[in-house]
């Protein structure tokens, strides 16, 4: 009896102060079992705040936390998708306060025609004169082969005419705002910003822009503008998503961007959460 006392006493000292592997001969922690392991009863998670034991709800899984934090327990969603139909994937706004400001200088000349020169698919590089909106400079992933990704910009254009009569020549300037993804351009509005009988115009532009079945992985997206040309007062500033007068501030002036793409999921990730 004693020799059998003797044995215990020394597998449970051997358990608190050593590491016991279950089929390998060198344990990596505490308990190490190299095969199957089958539970017939509950696990539960000590909380160390209140010295409560936590066996988790149905369906819940053991997260760990790093290394010297108690797993806990979570929740596991699996979003529920129907084959071929699109889900809206990323959705999000950006906005920009500091817009661009074109001098008469920063003009375009140019003798190609506009209709040669803005086609989908140009590269930002070789189109005059396009200064991009820092702010509206962004980032998106595409997870499909199937996707349909929406840009919606609005911005705010002014000049620093001053007050015509309504006889006067025409004084206005033309100018041109494109959306590119990868520096490639998707959509591009071109408008003219006429002076008027009160100094310091300025008008709303708006443009939506469509690219159909990204290639997966990450894409930038760009807003960039560029002055086009100029008549009467040619020597006046033109500024868009910024104020050039008090009469509206940057507030008013701002630019902003909204971005939505669409997929048909093709990897079901699962989404955990609390």
């Amino acid at each position: 009896m004693k020799k059998i006392l003797s044995t215990l006493f020394l597998a449970s000292g051997l358990l608190l102060s050593a590491q016991v592997g279950i089929n390998t001969d060198s344990p990596k922690a505490k308990i190490d079992v190299n095969g199957d392991l089958n539970l017939r009863q509950k696990i539960v998670v000590l909380n160390t705040t209140d010295n409560s034991l936590s066996q988790g709800n149905n369906d819940q899984l053991l997260v760990s936390q790093g290394e010297g934090f108690a797993p806990i327990w979570k929740t596991l969603r699996i979003p529920e998708y129907e084959p071929n139909k699109f889900y809206l994937i990323f959705n999000n706004s950006f906005s920009d306060k500091v817009g661009i400001i074109f001098a008469s200088s920063d003009e375009v000349s140019s003798t190609t025609s506009k209709a040669a020169t803005f086609v989908k698919g140009a590269d930002i590089s070789s189109l005059k004169g396009f200064k991009k909106i820092a702010g509206l400079s962004q980032d998106i992933s595409v997870f499909s082969t199937e996707s349909k990704a929406y840009f919606q910009f609005e911005t705010v254009v002014q000049a620093d005419f001053s007050t015509v009569s309504a006889n006067a020549d025409d004084t206005s300037i033309d100018y041109a705002c494109g959306i590119f993804v990868d520096n490639k351009l998707i959509n591009l509005r071109q408008r003219n910003l006429k002076a008027i009988n009160s100094s310091f115009p300025f008008l709303t532009h708006n443009q939506i822009g469509i690219v159909e079945n990204l290639p997966k992985g990450n894409h930038k997206v760009d807003v960039a503008c560029s002055r086009l040309a100029s008549y009467g007062e040619t020597l006046r500033k033109l500024s868009i998503g910024t104020n050039t007068s008090t009469n509206i501030n940057d507030f008013i002036s701002q630019s902003s961007l909204k971005v939505d793409v669409y997929e048909v999921p093709q990897v079901f990730n699962p989404i955990i959460v609390n």
